[in-house]
């Protein structure tokens, strides 16, 4: 599981965070500003890059964050069955299975080459080449 740290108040729509254990991609972010005694608080909500899921969470602006490290590679298609695809990675020879999204079946084909995303040791088919 490859993460950094940064903190929360440079933040921008975009980019990725960790939040309740997901890799999530940034929708909005609203900053208050700080009291007399107090300090700016980011308010952030995020959807999973997994799940789909939508996750709002507060961070004071100075507070550091994890946020994912995401490898990029290549795959070249084997097989599909369904909603899977049976790639092999083009550095490694490995193959393995990735979900097929919906945005993506119908450019799909045998012998395809595809990129995919390594997220927090979870693999997500991004693009057709």
């Amino acid at each position: 599981m490859d993460i950094k740290l940064t903190s929360a108040g440079s933040l921008k729509v975009g980019n990725y965070i960790i939040m309740n254990g997901a890799p999530c991609i940034v929708k909005s972010i609203q900053t208050s500003r700080p009291g007399k005694h107090g300090h700016a608080k980011c308010r952030i909500e995020a959807v999973g890059m997994i799940d789909g899921s939508k996750r709002i969470e507060i961070f004071p602006g100075h507070d550091k964050v994890q946020v994912p490290i995401i490898e990029k590679k290549n795959a070249q298609v084997l097989s599909i069955t369904e909603s899977t695809a049976n790639v092999m990675d083009m550095e490694t020879y490995e193959t393995f299975d990735l979900k097929i999204p919906e945005d993506l079946k119908a450019g799909l084909s045998e012998g395809a080459q595809v990129i995919y995303w390594k997220v927090m040791n979870e693999k997500i088919m991004k693009q057709v080449k």
